[in-house]
């Protein structure tokens, strides 16, 4: 099983390889994107200049039933599986021009629409819960970076300033502010490697201003990604950015730091990764009959 450090890097040998499809999609008066988890800040990506209206899976049904500017829907899942039919059939229901975005052209989300209402990038084999080289694809639709530049970026630039991280027991990621979206992202990752074993905050620098370090801590090591921090925490580390870095470069950067980190901590997530996963499809499983 590999690390978030080593698939961030072959997610970028991957979408290096191909040539990514066009973000087209027909204009709409608002649309309403639909996603999950990592997808829902990846859905927030790709139509951020656009009248969209964002939800996730739970909470669709009164927007989709009630407003009638709504001419467009689209469906972002990286599998195409789950709720992800549910959601493409509902939206076809209510007569929306309805896509999918997806990393598999033939999940039965896909079998559901024409094939060119259907955006699929590609993805590779991945643990549980990473979706690494799905939602970084996925970006790279909007922002059209280049994927071998940030992996040289990476192994030249960043791989060189990796410390002793057993030296702590907390990490602040700091973000400027117009990366604010993939915050969560990050929160996410620590959540899903290391529960409740190793504590993984992110902010923006103008967030942690506001009371985010009333207690601190030499234990905590404070992480810039692309950002000068000159204020915040006893401990830190800067990791910079490639110039004009976008989204793409902003996770993928912060993965693999955040896999180095897993790299040197007990292997928490691998041992609990495939009895989860069970876990995981039973609840599916229940909750779809």
């Amino acid at each position: 099983m590999k690390t978030l450090k080593e698939v961030t890097l072959d997610a970028l040998d991957l979408h290096a390889s191909y040539e990514l499809p066009a973000l087209e999609l027909a204009p709409a008066k608002k649309r309403l994107v639909v996603a999950s988890g990592n997808a829902f800040p990846t859905a927030k990506i790709l139509f951020a200049d656009e009248p969209a209206i964002f939800r996730g899976e739970g909470d669709y049904h009164d927007v989709l039933a009630g407003d009638p500017d709504l001419d467009s829907g689209v469906v972002i899942s990286a599998s195409g599986k789950k709720h992800a039919p549910i959601l493409v059939a509902d939206m076809q229901k209510r007569g929306l021009d309805t896509y999918l975005v997806t990393c598999d052209g033939d999940s039965p989300a896909a079998k559901l629409l024409p094939a060119n209402r259907v955006l699929v990038t590609k993805s590779n084999p991945e643990p549980i819960t990473y979706n690494t080289s799905t939602y970084v694809g996925m970006m790279l639709l909007k922002t059209r970076e280049d994927a071998r530049a940030i992996k040289t970026h990476i192994e030249t630039q960043v791989a060189p300033r990796i410390p002793d991280f057993t030296r702590y027991e907390a990490f602040y990621i700091v973000v400027d502010p117009r990366f604010d979206l993939v915050k969560e992202m990050f929160v996410t990752k620590f959540d899903e490697l290391f529960g409740g074993r190793v504590n993984g905050r992110c902010y923006t620098s103008e967030q942690t201003l506001h009371a985010k370090t009333v207690v601190p801590w030499d234990k905590e090591l404070f992480i810039s990604v692309g950002y000068d921090n000159q204020l915040f925490g006893s401990e830190r580390l800067a990791i910079p950015l490639p110039e004009g870095a976008g989204f793409a470069a902003m996770v993928a950067t912060t993965y693999y730091v955040i896999g180095c980190i897993q790299e040197q901590f007990p292997p928490y997530f691998f041992e609990n990764a495939e009895s989860f996963k069970a876990i995981q499809e039973k609840w599916f499983q229940d909750l779809m009959h």
